[in-house]
């Protein structure tokens, strides 16, 4: 569980965080959305201590990231795993060897025991056959699903992905949906994803954080936005004639 407690996050004058309250749970998905220029990302990275709050807390499970030692952070870092926008994976080593690196940093295994890990990783993405394989030689699909085994080969306690599903059609969007949904249930994560689909939020959205101009404006799941009334939650999630119907008739099937 992640706790932020009147997060606040300035760059000079200009303040992007803006007294931001909320808990993560454990085990389940926490999206963040919001329009661009939200705050979402900087929210993102001050999880991640990518920058450090203004002020304020961020406590994972109970431990404040705000008074940590760097041996501590360091330490931290260890328990999360990161799913990149871009994938960021490394062009000159297999699928195998992007998959070990994190075990190269924080662990201490055999050579053996790191093998094994991967194998159990692939097998749980879904990569059979292409442990061998370079980035260049797979489809976006498989490169965004070697960097979730990455994140997850070190069994972490906490999840990031930022826009896991940039720039993939919506069939391979729905297949990583899924498999961050599996991850989860299986590793009992806590984890938090940044992101624009909407179909995301309509599928996998168990806690949903939506940010306008820094605020925290409205909190709920995929269920209770279709209820809510918030004009800026509706705007921003049925801008489309699509989800627009989408809604009409979810309410006129629960009124």
């Amino acid at each position: 569980m992640i706790e932020v407690v009147d997060l606040r996050k300035s760059f000079g004058d200009n303040e992007i965080l803006k007294g931001i309250t909320t808990t993560l749970e454990t085990g389940k998905i926490n999206l963040i959305i919001g329009q661009s220029g939200s705050g979402k990302t900087v929210f993102l990275k001050s999880l991640l201590n990518v920058f450090e709050p203004t002020s304020g807390s961020i406590l994972f499970d109970g431990r404040n990231i705000v008074e940590m030692t760097p041996k501590q952070k360091q330490e931290l870092r260890a328990e999360i795993g990161t799913v990149f926008q871009g994938s960021a994976l490394f062009d000159s080593m297999t699928v195998e060897e992007n998959i070990m690196f994190p075990l190269d940093m924080f662990t201490n295994l055999t050579y053996t025991e790191k093998k094994k890990r991967v194998k159990e990783v692939i097998d749980d993405v879904h990569l059979e056959n292409a442990d061998h394989k370079y980035p260049s030689e797979i489809s976006g699909g498989m490169q965004k699903r070697v960097a979730i085994a990455r994140a997850i080969v070190n069994n972490p306690k906490y999840l990031f992905c930022d826009e896991p599903n940039s720039g993939l059609d919506p069939y391979t969007s729905k297949v990583i949906d899924d498999l961050i949904k599996e991850i989860t249930r299986r590793y009992n994560t806590t984890t938090i994803i940044n992101t624009h689909d909407m179909n995301s939020v309509m599928e996998i959205g168990e806690q949903i954080i939506f940010l306008k101009n820094g605020y925290k404006e409205w909190e709920g799941s995929k269920d209770t936005i279709f209820k809510t009334d918030n004009e800026a939650v509706t705007d921003f999630v049925y801008s489309s004639e699509l989800f627009k119907k989408v809604r009409k008739a979810y309410l006129e099937e629960h009124v």
